[in-house]
């Protein structure tokens, strides 16, 4: 008889399987830093803001070798909302380890949830102080909170952001963002590639054939048709973590590579887009917004972390649409 072989269900590439420790995912800016820099990238490095929800659009296929060249075509897209976001802090890394930072003036909404000291020095003062010693730090990066109050929420999201260039560059762009609010403009290009972090939905408790795509067992199994088989060998008395089991399904941190911004959206037209009643589960559009090429992941309102393309594939580069219609 010829040898049966059946790999194992599940993909290990994600483990473990918990639920994330917080709802706005970190970046591994390190990876990020290195790839503006063979990429000769500068300015902000991410940005963050609020999944709206999909829509259908109607663009016209410009890219060179398609199929559908120059014709009509309909693609699903995501919808993401920017509200801006303004400096809380300037952080300072030595070694790799963060060796000091430097509050900006916040506002009140900032100060419920972040410790901020109670007296801020004079920041003219000590960007003239940071300037001197700039030889001390390895790098510098950008402490930020969103304007949620702009959108739905009071409280804001917090996450910290990279810049591109060299130290005397980052500072420089520092001195140009303080006490400014920054929009997704100073991101964002349109057909710019773009790496996105964020929560998935949250689905709680799930068997293993849901979890890990187990199949069921035959109709005659005495010990259930929804589990594995067996959960290892009496001795070693041990259970492998590789045993499909059940568990927590959803709101897991993922990244997506590679989406690709189809078109921005500014203020002034961020009225044009909604619906009469408002996107469900999340209202009224009133800010910025990017359409995304896709489905990204996560539920209405999920704050999402938009990077630089770290590993940029040339398919996805070469895609260009122009946008005719945002169906309703």
């Amino acid at each position: 008889m010829p040898n049966t072989k059946k790999p194992r269900a599940g993909s290990l590439q994600f483990w473990p399987r918990v639920r994330a420790k917080k709802i706005l995912p970190s970046a591994n800016w390190k990876a990020i830093e290195k790839s503006a820099c063979s990429q000769g990238i500068k300015g902000i490095l991410g940005f963050f803001g609020y999944k709206v929800g999909m829509v259908s659009l109607v663009v016209k296929d410009n890219t060179q070798n398609s199929l559908t060249k120059g014709k009509q075509i309909i693609l699903p897209a995501t919808l993401v909302e920017f509200p801006g976001i303004k400096i809380a802090a300037i952080l300072f890394y030595k070694g790799g380890k963060r060796a000091g930072q430097l509050f900006v003036e916040p506002e009140k909404e900032l100060k419920r949830i972040l410790k901020v000291p109670k007296q801020i020095p004079p920041l003219a003062q000590k960007l003239e102080e940071l300037e001197k010693n700039l030889s001390n730090y390895d790098n510098l990066r950008l402490l930020c909170y969103s304007l949620a109050r702009k959108a739905f929420k009071k409280a804001p999201d917090i996450a910290e952001l990279a810049l591109g260039g060299n130290m005397q560059e980052k500072l420089e762009q520092i001195k140009d963002f303080i006490g400014k609010e920054l929009s997704i403009e100073h991101f964002a290009k349109p057909s710019m590639l773009v790496d996105i972090y964020g929560v998935t939905k949250g689905k709680g408790i799930a068997g293993p054939v849901a979890r890990f795509g187990v199949s069921l067992k035959s109709h005659k199994t005495e010990k259930g048709r929804r589990r594995p088989g067996s959960l290892g060998p009496w001795k070693p008395a041990h259970v492998s973590f590789r045993v499909a089991m059940a568990g927590q399904l959803g709101y897991f941190t993922r990244v997506q590579y590679n989406n690709k911004i189809i078109s921005i959206i500014p203020e002034k037209d961020a009225e044009n887009i909604n619906h009469p009643s408002g996107f469900k589960n999340y209202g009224i559009v009133k800010n910025p917004c990017l359409l995304i090429k896709g489905s990204l992941q996560g539920t209405p309102k999920r704050p999402l972390l938009l990077t630089i393309a770290t590993r940029p594939t040339r398919s996805a580069a070469k895609e260009s649409y122009e946008l005719l219609k945002i169906q309703k």
